[in-house]
């Protein structure tokens, strides 16, 4: 069964300290994650100077692909449920000296995206939103024209046998992906309120990257 918001939110406090660490774990089974995003932020084509909104940012991951993209004169948001999370994030962006990053918590489906956006991002999390696909409409809504949404994350591929899909969610079940998630398809989500630019499947299907384009 799916996680409501208030046992992820439980989940990724307890895994905020060593988030990037256990990530990082993955690479074990040849999963790439920082390539995944690296991708995702490019598919953005964000321009200096642009502002980019991240939904579920975590600890902040893919804020230097951002950032680098829209350059000190651009502005990166940064928007997570989770309290602990956000502190890993705050952490990384003082490091960094990164001064045109912004970092918000609360519920992404309250979020009130800013109008004329250029490029709204979301890695490995929209999934575990009950109601991404409220979210990815009020994004694109927002979305100046030109801009993009992208979304990577994971699905379930139909030539994987029933046991393989089964050992990846277990394998992937302390970031909260269960296997109900199958059956939330946010890249349609895309498809209906954008123009699809891009689609890219990685990991033998079982990741995709989705641009949509206003």
């Amino acid at each position: 069964m799916a996680l409501s918001k208030k046992e992820i939110a439980a989940l990724y406090k307890k895994r905020a300290r060593n988030y990037d660490w256990s990530a990082n774990l993955y690479y074990l089974i040849g999963f790439r994650e920082m390539y995944f995003r690296r991708r995702a932020a490019a598919l953005l084509n964000l321009k200096p100077g642009d502002t980019v909104v991240e939904v579920g940012c975590g600890t902040g991951l893919n804020f230097k692909f951002l950032r680098d993209a829209v350059g000190p004169e651009g502005k990166v948001i940064g928007v997570d449920l989770t309290p602990e999370m956000l502190a890993g994030a705050e952490d990384r962006v003082k490091r960094n000296g990164w001064g045109n990053v912004v970092l918000l918590q609360g519920d992404a489906s309250e979020y009130e995206f800013p109008r004329g956006v250029n490029g709204i991002i979301s890695t490995f999390a929209i999934t575990l939103m009950p109601e991404y696909d409220g979210i990815i409409k009020n994004g694109a809504e927002a979305l100046t024209p030109g801009g993009r949404f992208v979304v990577a994350d994971f699905r379930r591929p139909d030539s994987w046998p029933e046991w393989l899909v089964r050992l990846f969610v277990l394998l992937i079940r302390p970031f909260g992906v269960t296997i109900d998630l199958a059956e939330r398809h946010p890249w349609e989500s895309i498809e209906r309120y954008l123009r699809v630019a891009d689609f890219e499947e990685h990991y033998f299907r079982g990741v995709y990257i989705a641009a949509g384009e206003k």
